[in-house]
Formats: C-alpha cells, structure tokens, sequence
C-alpha cells in the first residue's frame, strides 16, 4: 500500500504590514487514488464516498465545469482530463497519483489546500497540482509542472488571483516549494506581493506513519473534529488580523482579480 497518514504541524507567518505568526498540529491522509476503494474495504474507519468516521469523497475535490459530459466522472479521471488542459499525455504516461488532504470528520469538510503529486509509469515524479479551496467553498487549481521538477522538489512562482483570505491582495504571487511525500513531509509556500516582496510564510512538516484503524481511531481522539477545528482557526486568526488593523480586502470589490475559480460562490 501506498496511502499512509502523516503527523504534521502548519506554520503561518506574516511578515508585512505587521508581523503575526501562530502554529498548530494536524494530521493529513495521503492517499493513492487507485487504493481508494481497496482502503474503504480494508479499513472500518475510513470509506470511499460513503458516511463513515472519514470518508474520503469525490465531489469534494477537482471537479470539471457543470455541463461538462464528464462531470459525474471519478476524481482521477476529472485530474486527468484537467492535466490534459496543459498537455500532459495521460494515457499511457500516468502511473500512480497521491493526493495529501483531509478526509470528511463524520460528514464535514473542509480542505485550505490539498497537493497531488503525478508519477509516470515508472514511478518518476511528473507533475502537481496545488488545490486551494476558501471559506466561500470555492476552489482554485494550480498546475505546477515537469520544468518546475529540481531533483524530488517541485518549485514554481504562479500568479494568485484567488481569493483567499480578506487580509491579502488577490494580485500577488504564490512560490510553491513541495517535496515529494516520503517518509518526512515538507513543503512550504510563500506570498510575494507586486513588487516582489514576501510577506507571508506556510510551511507544513511532517512524518509518516501507517494508515491503520488503530491510528485513525487515535488521531480522531488527539485532535478530535480536525476539520471543524481548521475552520475555527482561521475565523480566530483573522478575528485578530483584524484587531491589529491589517488592511481588509472585500471579495465584491475585488472580482476581475479572481480568475480561473472552480465552484464560484453565487449569493
């Protein structure tokens, strides 16, 4: 098996216009797509688009645009046709696809970003895809591809145009620095504003350990409803954002800055 979990801690920290850092544990599913109904099967905690202590399902992630004839396809299949888009050859170069996220807590959901890490068929790294999603249950992909590979690390500088938080620019850049999910996990992702100056820091760090009921069963007690507490977390730190006066952006006002959004919130 492939799939595994991973201890992990997420760090923030906002260097401009006034410095504010915090961190949390976590724990995150890494999950091979092939193995999905394997695991559902295997393990009584955790199911494929089935209510369940975790369920990992489909619709929660990379959809294609409604009225697509493929909308109703599975997730590797939507991932596949989405790398088509930027000419990655899916058949017969894919192999194995792993995708660190969260899984629904007894039906809730809530996934700040999550990574899929494409290998070919034999196994070499290919391409990623960072999917952040907000609190408007928007989401946004980023295709981070083969010439952003250096060794087992993927870098890549890509405009934002999202909106993510109400405390920064949509008119910014991400730098994305994933390694590749092995036994440590590391990857980090900075804010550049226009002018080229990083105001913001995330890294999230971590280490394997065996996707088992037994495990399941103690990270949902360690840190129980993980996805609700997520969500708490970032209400509470913008609530103080917002007390130091951090500028704050209105999503109305801001909306030819958001480009190429799946699931576009609609008031």
């Amino acid at each position: 098996m492939n799939s595994c979990l991973y201890k992990a801690r997420v760090m923030h920290h906002r260097l401009a216009p006034r410095p504010h850092r915090f961190d949390y544990k976590v724990f995150l599913f890494c999950l091979d797509l092939e193995e999905l109904d394997t695991l559902s099967a295997r393990l009584r905690w955790l199911s494929h688009n089935r209510f369940n202590l975790f369920n990992f399902r489909d619709s929660d992630h990379l959809q294609l645009p409604a009225g697509n004839p493929d909308t109703a396809a599975d997730i590797r299949q939507h991932l596949s046709t989405y790398l088509q888009s930027h000419d990655i050859q899916t058949n017969p170069s894919i192999g194995r696809i792993m995708l660190l996220t969260n899984c629904r807590t007894l039906g809730h959901q809530f996934n700040p970003v999550s990574f899929y890490f494409i290998y070919d068929q034999s196994d070499r790294p290919l391409c990623s895809v960072v999917e952040v999603g907000n609190t408007f249950g928007e989401m946004k992909p980023y295709f981070v591809g083969p010439d952003a590979l250096h060794g087992s690390t993927f870098r890549q500088k890509t405009r934002k145009y999202f909106y993510v938080s109400p405390f920064s620019d949509m008119d910014t850049w991400f730098d994305f620095d994933l390694s590749l999910p092995e036994e440590k996990l590391r990857i980090k992702i900075d804010d550049y504003d226009a002018e080229g100056h990083r105001f913001f820091i995330s890294s999230l760090t971590g280490r394997r350990v065996p996707l088992t009921d037994a495990n399941l069963l103690r990270y949902f007690f360690s840190i129980p409803f993980i996805t609700l507490k997520v969500i708490g977390l970032i209400h509470w730190e913008a609530f103080k954002l917002w007390l130091k006066k951090i500028p704050f952006h209105r999503k109305a006002a801001n909306a030819d800055l958001q480009k190429g959004v799946y699931r576009p919130y609609r008031r």
